[in-house]
Order: C-alpha cells, then sequence, then structure tokens
C-alpha cells in the first residue's frame, strides 16, 4: 500500500538519538552513528520523531510500504521489558541525574587528593542539542549555559560555575542552526529558577549569549540572568 512514512536524510543526521526515544513503536535504530528507519510496519506515520531531529534530518514522504502493524509493534515492546537489548536508542543520549546531594558535594571534595579537582556535574547530556527539553532535572535547575570551551579556559570551572547548577555546552560557530529555539522551550516548559552564561571573550561566543537573551525573552519568563565573560588566557573579564 501507498502510504505517509518517514524518511531519514543520512547526510544531515548527526546520531544524536533523540528521534529514536521519542519513537514509541522502535521504528527508529541508530546503526552506524546514524537514525535508520528499522522496519516500515513500525512507523505509525504520526512523526513524533520530526520535532526532535536538531538538524531536520527527518521528513514525510508518500511511497509504497508495510501497514503500520500494532500488534508487531507491541511485541517489540514487550521483548524489551523483558530485558532483550533495546533496537533503538542512543545511550549517551539518556537523560540522567547524578546525585550529588548538599552536603556530599562538599565532603567528597574534602576526600579528594590535593591537586586533584571533583566533578560537579549534575546531569547527562550536556550538549545544548543532545539534552531532552523535559529532562526531569530541569525541575527547579539553576541553568548554566555554557560555551564549551570556557571549561578549558578557565582552570577551575567545576568549583566556581557548576556546583549546584545544571549544564548546558555548546559552540555557536561549529553547531549548525540557532539554541534560541531549544532553550525558549526549555525555559518555557521548566521550573527554572535562574541562568547564568558563561562565554568567551572571541567574538563568535556572542551567539551563545545572544540566544539565551532571545530564549529569556521569548519566554515570557522574568528570571535572574548574568554573563561571566572569559579571556583566552583564563580569566574572568567581567
Amino acid at each position: 500500500m501507498v502510504r505517509k512514512i518517514i524518511t531519514i536524510d543520512r547526510e544531515k543526521c548527526n546520531g544524536c538519538g533523540l528521534c529514536a526515544e521519542a519513537c514509541h513503536e522502535g521504528a527508529i535504530g541508530i546503526i552506524d552513528g546514524k537514525a535508520t528507519l528499522l522496519r516500515d510496519d513500525y512507523c505509525d506515520g504520526l512523526g513524533n520523531c520530526l520535532p526532535v531531529c536538531p538538524t531536520s534530518a527527518i521528513t514525510f514522504e508518500e511511497r509504497e510500504a508495510k501497514e503500520y502493524n500494532e500488534e508487531a509493534v507491541k511485541m517489540n515492546m514487550n521483548e524489551k521489558m523483558d530485558g532483550k537489548p533495546p533496537v533503538c536508542g542512543c545511550p549517551g543520549s539518556n537523560a540522567k541525574t547524578i546525585n550529588r546531594t548538599e552536603g556530599s558535594q562538599d565532603s567528597v571534595a574534602a576526600a579528594v587528593p590535593v591537586g586533584k579537582t571533583q566533578s560537579r556535574l549534575n546531569q547527562w547530556p550536556v550538549q545544548i542539542k543532545l539534552v531532552p527539553i523535559n529532562a526531569p532535572y530541569f525541575e527547579g535547575a539553576n541553568l548554566l549555559v555554557s560555551a564549551d570551551c570556557a571549561a578549558y579556559a578557565y582552570g577551575n570551572f567545576h568549583n566556581d560555575f557548576m556546583k549546584k547548577k545544571i549544564v548546558l555546552i555548546g559552540c555557536p560557530k561549529l553547531d549548525e542552526g540557532d539554541y534560541s529555539k531549544k532553550l525558549t522551550e526549555i525555559i518555557s516548559q521548566n521550573n527554572i529558577k535562574s541562568v547564568t552564561v558563561i562565554r568567551m571573550e572571541v567574538p563568535c561566543c556572542g551567539g551563545i549569549e545572544q540566544a539565551v537573551k532571545n530564549a529569556l525573552q521569548n519566554s515570557g519568563k522574568m528570571l535572574p540572568w548574568q554573563v561571566v565573560t572569559i579571556s583566552i588566557s583564563g580569566e574572568i573579564l567581567d
């Protein structure tokens, strides 16, 4: 039969796995680092995977395809629940909270050998384009949106900026597209308490600051926020 079904542009796909997570029928899997439609009869044609794709690699097409098979989908889902290996999803993009209680962060840090730095990362993933919009760790979060190279330039980044914050990183020069839409959805749909932006002094880093400004304006929320600029030599400029 000819019907509406998804098609995936492998050239545009970055292998993030968000589409596979959004596909409740298990029709999409990650093969050789790219999203792939595993079975036509698993795809219901509703397109839950389309809006989560950060590179717009997924679209609809009309073509000859097997009819959607709800029974086959249920059987596949039951096999997954029985502990068999999942056929879809990228483990690296699954949302995880790293439990660091208020007291333990300091007590664990005190036990770290001299010269070592205790990690202050509280969640995974950290890439703006990979993080799920409604991840549970956004509830009541103090958000840190940072240029990815800032953590390399500023030596005490974990202790000075990341403690008790949810971290999102990106590079506006290298990443395709604008972060504004994704950040707007995160701020609009979650109870965010504050936003801190860490950027480098280089001009291209202004893109991450502007994206946060746009997101705050578009969300309609009045949140406390600040911008910290790091020099290429690792000093705080403002």
